[in-house]
């Protein structure tokens, strides 16, 4: 069952055309990677599933109904969640109180940053649950700014939990990650697979050949293969436009 799909999308920054005529599905309980060479409009991509950036045709559908002209926080409010290259956390504020924040969006209630979840079990509870979701848990009364580069990346992806999203958009989760950071963001990943469907954005082969279900090769702004992982890989176009002879 598709529970995130782009129906035929396209999208053209005058004559650069990021996105020419792109479908396809996220399933039920899986990981969907999206690969491709820099500049092939994978970020493009996830920011018309998102909202953030309108296409100029075609469609999108969150559990097979049509949210193309929907805002971004009316599609996050329907469950669909989504992570950034760039870190979007607040780093005065502690792992605990970003967490929250995102609990309150969800929730449609006034948004402060001033106001300490603390007391506030509608908060504090499924934020520290995310937290403790991603091995957080016990740093949850750090700021933001003073995790670790890969601790920030686990809060992200907290936050986004915290939502309890129907789906989860992750936008290369792996970047700027030294191994052991890395190790530790695929072991989360791994844990979160089969509990909530992801469409991951990724450069790093070894971790989406570890992780995906199926993967999609974009190029140039249009899907030239996808499939298995084992089948994606062994593609001769694929591999000359993309994976090269070391896959």
């Amino acid at each position: 069952m598709s529970v995130l799909a782009a129906r035929n999308l396209r999208r053209a920054f005058g004559a650069l055309a990021v996105t020419q005529d792109v479908s396809l599905d996220l399933n039920a309980g899986e990981v969907h990677a999206l690969i491709g060479p820099n500049g092939a409009g994978k970020s493009s991509l996830l920011a018309q599933l998102a909202g953030t950036l309108a296409p100029q045709a075609g469609r999108v559908l969150l559990d097979d109904v049509d949210v193309t002209h929907l805002p971004p926080h009316v599609r996050a409010r329907r469950g669909l969640a989504r992570t950034f290259q760039v870190s979007a956390l607040i780093g005065r504020l502690t792992a605990l109180q970003n967490a929250a924040l995102a609990v309150q969006a969800r929730g449609r209630r006034p948004l402060s940053i001033l106001r300490r979840p603390d007391g506030d079990l509608a908060l504090e509870t499924p934020a520290r649950e995310a937290l403790a979701a991603v091995g957080l848990g016990e740093r949850a009364d750090i700021p933001a700014e003073e995790l670790s580069y890969g601790e920030r990346r686990a809060l992200e992806i907290a936050c986004a939990l915290a939502q309890r999203p129907r789906c989860l958009l992750l936008d290369e989760p792996l970047a700027g990650m030294g191994h052991d950071e890395g190790v530790r963001i695929v072991t989360l990943l791994a844990d979160l697979k089969g509990r909530i469907p992801m469409l991951m954005v990724e450069h790093d082969m070894d971790a989406v050949f570890m992780l995906a279900d199926r993967v999609s090769v974009l190029v140039q702004g249009r899907i030239l293969a996808s499939g298995r992982p084992a089948s994606v890989r062994a593609d001769p176009a694929v591999r000359a436009a993309y994976l090269g002879e070391e896959a």
